[in-house]
């Protein structure tokens, strides 16, 4: 597995893909979700999120306005915890424990609706359209990969580089023609992949950020911009991971990944990949998992050094369009926020896990994207 969901502060698991003990950051193999999920309230050095108020310029703490223990601000639909005096996920109300102010907070239309409506076998039935849909993947002609050496998962905190040669031998590069693909890739080269050092967007930049979410979605809500503005802080609003406000977002993360204290995070894709392995800045050491599928989309879940940093396990899809891993980490996001999303692809089965990003949030109460993964067998 590759999180510290109930394992925080557990003893060193050998075998396990990652770890949650509390000397897995200075053996840099530590889960992804850690920090997270395990050291928020260990770390006096983490200084407070802040948010600026519409229409003030004074700064507040935000979890003096997000984090009250008997209120579901900033809480909304997320996993049971039993240290809570009340609680504000989907199920508060089968077990009457619900936070007075769930209805008002949480109880509405968009991204903070109740996401248990949506049936496992609904969403493996809309995986598969989406996976039926992309046009836009590679063709098995496209791309050839060279996995070369699996490893066990008790090995990928050894950070021996198993793979003399790169994983991708050939990619045809017409693909990156494409028009989604072209707006993904303008967006890549818009952030500072170290945390703690804010971004701030350009015009461009921005517009950027735009032309990509037109070419990539269909209308799914009642008019395309409001569908548009909520991925649109969904996945690229700024939030803190580090010192410096505004220095993260899901996309950053996810897409082109971050170094926090020394280790690779997040970076689960394939294009990114590949024009960093290009440029001699990866290194791919090794994988433990290479999916069932004898065509693209693919998943591999490998080892790899960025520019100095490591990254103990990365799953990643392999060929698949910009649009389809949109699409797919969208809807485990809104059908199932921070909790594994059962899918299936091409009559395989297939788990994304999300994380909310808790300390801060947009809108009425809706949370940003932290992180989005494909979970392999292995993890």
């Amino acid at each position: 597995m590759e999180s510290c969901v109930s394992r925080c502060n557990e003893k060193f698991t050998r075998g396990a893909a990652c770890q949650c003990d509390r000397q897995c950051a200075r053996h840099g193999d530590c889960c992804e979700d850690y920090e997270e999920l395990c050291t928020a309230e260990e770390d006096p050095k983490e200084p407070e999120p802040f948010l600026e108020l519409e229409g003030e310029t004074e700064e507040v703490p935000a979890t003096n306005l997000y984090s009250a223990p008997d209120s579901c601000r900033g809480r909304c639909l997320e996993a049971f915890d039993k240290h809570h005096q009340c609680h504000c996920n989907a199920r508060c109300r089968d077990f009457g424990n619900c936070c007075e102010d769930f209805e008002s907070l949480c109880d509405h239309e968009g991204f903070s609706h109740s996401s248990d409506a949506i049936t496992k076998e609904e969403l493996q039935s809309i995986s598969e359209k989406i996976y039926r849909a992309d046009t836009n993947k590679a063709r098995k002609e496209d791309i050839i990969i060279n996995s070369q050496n699996c490893i066990s998962p008790s090995e990928t905190r050894d950070q021996v580089d198993h793979c003399p040669e790169p994983l991708f031998s050939y990619v045809n590069e017409e693909l990156f023609s494409k028009p989604t693909y072209a707006a993904f890739i303008n967006l890549l080269n818009n952030y500072q992949r170290a945390t703690g050092r804010g971004e701030h967007f350009s015009a461009q930049q921005l517009a950027e950020q735009d032309a990509f979410l037109r070419e990539a979605f269909l209308n799914r809500y009642s008019s395309e911009q409001e569908f548009v503005n909520d991925l649109k802080n969904m996945w690229f609003g700024l939030y803190s991971r580090g010192n410096d406000k505004g220095d993260s977002s899901g996309f950053e993360h996810v897409f082109s990944g971050e170094v926090k204290k020394g280790k690779v995070t997040g970076f689960h894709n394939w294009i990114r990949f590949y024009m960093q392995e290009k440029e001699g800045l990866v290194d791919y050491y090794s994988h433990i998992y290479d999916g069932p599928w004898d065509s693209y989309p693919d998943v591999l879940a490998m080892q790899f050094n960025w520019d100095g940093y490591y990254k103990e396990v990365g799953s990643a899809f392999i060929g698949s369009s910009p649009e389809f891993e949109f699409a797919l980490y969208s809807l485990c996001f809104i059908a199932r926020p921070g909790k594994m999303c059962q899918l299936s692809l091409g009559g395989y089965p297939l788990a994304i896990q999300t994380y909310t990003w808790d300390k801060s949030t947009y809108g009425n109460g809706k949370k940003y994207i932290a992180t989005a993964y494909v979970v392999s067998s292995t993890q």
